[in-house]
């Protein structure tokens, strides 16, 4: 495949994931939430709290789509292996560890202060770790386009 139809399509793709987070985040997650309080009144003061809590968990993965597409035009540019997306990968994986964390904390404060309840912690964990697993895929990504990096800089200077 030639980079820029790779780069399309790696743009594509950030486009669908940041429109299908936007449907999840701001359509289905407040009406699943308004119809728990509905069936459930005693879950009503629940429900501001987590909605606020997980639109704060879209910012790193927003600020994470918009380094993404950095990195699709910079392969676009044919500058795969470069140590901008080396960095671009890193700030990823930062940010993957960093929303991973707070989730997990979050979720135990929400918990100590009984809005949430045991079985969702539990739950989350799946979340939690699905988070330190992109941590762990960017950050090797950002160290093998790092290292092809200098391989593909110290290969241009022997020519």
């Amino acid at each position: 495949m030639e980079q820029k139809t790779l780069a399309k399509w790696l743009k594509f793709v950030v486009i669908g994931v940041g429109i299908c987070g936007l449907c999840i985040y701001l359509g289905i997650l407040p009406s699943y939430g308004k119809s728990l309080a509905e069936q459930y009144p005693e879950f009503e003061n629940r429900y501001w709290p987590w909605l606020i809590f997980l639109w704060l968990t879209a910012i790193p993965c927003y600020l994470s789509l918009f380094f993404g597409w950095r990195i699709a035009s910079n392969i676009g540019k044919d500058r795969s292996f470069s140590i901008e997306n080396s960095k671009l990968l890193q700030w990823i994986a930062w940010m993957a560890a960093g929303d991973s964390i707070f989730f997990f904390v979050g979720n135990i404060a929400l918990l100590l202060f009984n809005l949430s309840h045991p079985g969702v912690v539990l739950l989350s964990m799946v979340i939690v770790f699905a988070g330190v697993a992109i941590t762990v895929a960017a950050a090797a990504l950002s160290h093998l386009v790092r290292k092809a990096a200098a391989l593909q800089e110290e290969s241009e200077l022997t020519i």
